[in-house]
């Protein structure tokens, strides 16, 4: 701990990262660092990271972060963001929640890999309580339009 003070003294930053001690030497899935053990936290909305893509979102992300929405983002299949693999941990991570709680989520662009999964899906979604927010809403700034959702808590 003496020696873990006094280095950081001169950095206060280094070998952290997000407030968690970092080991550069240690690989984990996916280029990530390893998820820290711990209880679920519970928030009203998480933007879905990396716009929905399957670089760094597993099932552990959605078994850790429990959201009552979920923003997903992606709109670039040649990235493949909103990545369908993602969509299907936020299933398999709910699954293992053990609590049937409200979960909607909102999809800022309308993709076919959001479509399709939707479809497909659409019996596991209902069993494990999650809503897809579709919205019939546009707002239009200038010369833009966009579909727009209105989240009241």
């Amino acid at each position: 701990e003496e020696d873990l003070s006094r280095s950081s003294l001169g950095n206060p930053g280094k070998g952290l990262v997000n407030g968690i001690k970092t080991n550069p030497g240690s690989s984990s899935p996916k280029g990530g660092l390893p998820v820290p053990a711990g209880p679920p936290i519970y928030v009203d909305l998480a933007y879905i990271p990396n716009h929905c893509s399957g670089k760094n979102t597993d099932p552990e992300f959605f078994r850790r972060v429990r959201a009552a929405y979920y923003v997903v983002s992606g709109n670039d299949a040649a990235n493949g963001e909103p990545s369908r693999t993602v969509l299907d941990a936020l299933l398999e991570g709910k699954a293992q929640w053990g609590e049937n709680l409200q979960v909607t989520l909102i999809p800022t662009h309308d993709t076919e890999v959001t479509r399709e999964w939707y479809q497909q899906t659409h019996e596991k979604q209902q069993e494990l309580n999650i809503m897809v927010l579709a919205s019939s809403s546009t707002v239009v700034m200038q010369d833009e339009s966009f579909p727009a959702c209105k989240i009241e808590f």
